[in-house]
């Protein structure tokens, strides 16, 4: 049996015994897997992400075996999916809802790849993430039946519909199962994508006005409340970045003012903003 297959094994004690130096325990399945780069970075990054943050259920994911989109709507199954979501605990092939790709590809190459798999399946949102950057798409099915594939600001959660993505309340805030890697991907994105801001204490700065507004919104919005520092599913990027700002200028620096000088501000593009914000 590979490893690919193998099962968390036990002692006769119950204790649990650890995998090779090569294998690591896959979150879902808790197999024992080939350990390589995009397993550890993104894989099991993501997969973790899905459950303790946007909290889908395990039952509801897989990931080994893999779930594997067919070649054509009447082929054979032959693409192989790193993690696949599916609407319910059914893994049917038309209760797929999210197709997530973890190759270690650029930011083209993975939304061409989502596209084709999308077009190949019943899935509603792909999601590209390589463990530096991330890319979120949903399909849309216009009227003469052609397909359309518009970039999201953030993943729904559990439950969530698309018309409600990024709308949440301060009681519904979830610490980040990895912050870590959260910052490593926007310092990326922001390194390579952003436009007139090149030095990391340029970006660093940056985000420091970035956090405080999110710390002053959920410091001073009631629980039941919706939170302002967000970007949802039906915010331009512009309005996003006027919204932050707004918070920033006329909030962020009065209370904060012995922080911030009267010159400080927030400078970024309104697309990486929105990426931040995400």
């Amino acid at each position: 049996m590979s490893g690919a297959n193998r099962q968390p094994q036990f002692t006769l004690s119950g204790e649990r015994v650890p995998p090779p130096d090569n294998q690591v325990q896959d979150f879902i399945s808790g197999r024992f897997i080939h350990k390589t780069p995009e397993e550890i970075e993104a894989v099991q990054v993501f997969s973790r992400r899905l459950v303790e943050d946007y909290g889908y259920p395990k039952e509801n994911i897989q990931t080994r075996p893999q779930f594997r989109v067919r070649q054509s709507p009447s082929g054979r199954e032959k693409w192989p999916v790193d993690i696949a979501v599916f609407n319910s605990a059914s893994h049917t092939y038309e209760n797929i809802y999210i197709i997530v790709e973890c190759k270690r590809k650029n930011r083209k190459d993975g939304r061409k790849q989502l596209e084709i798999y999308m077009n190949l399946c019943s899935a509603h949102i792909g999601i590209w993430f390589n463990g530096s950057e991330h890319l979120y798409i949903k399909k849309i099915i216009k009227r003469d039946g052609t397909l359309e594939f518009p970039e999201i600001p953030v993943v729904p959660r559990f439950g969530q519909s698309l018309s409600e993505i990024g709308k949440i309340k301060r009681s519904e805030l979830k610490k980040p199962s990895n912050l870590k890697s959260t910052f490593k991907d926007i310092r990326n994105h922001l390194a390579g994508m952003t436009t007139g801001i090149t030095r990391d204490e340029a970006l660093a700065r940056e985000l420091i006005n970035i956090l405080f507004c999110k710390i002053y919104d959920e410091i001073n919005t009631a629980k039941d409340d919706y939170l302002s520092f967000v970007a949802d599913g039906e915010d331009a990027p512009l309005a996003v970045q006027l919204r932050i700002q707004r918070i920033f200028n006329d909030q962020v620096k009065g209370e904060y003012a012995d922080v911030f000088d009267p010159t400080d501000a927030i400078t970024l593009d309104p697309d990486s903003l929105v990426y931040v914000v995400c």
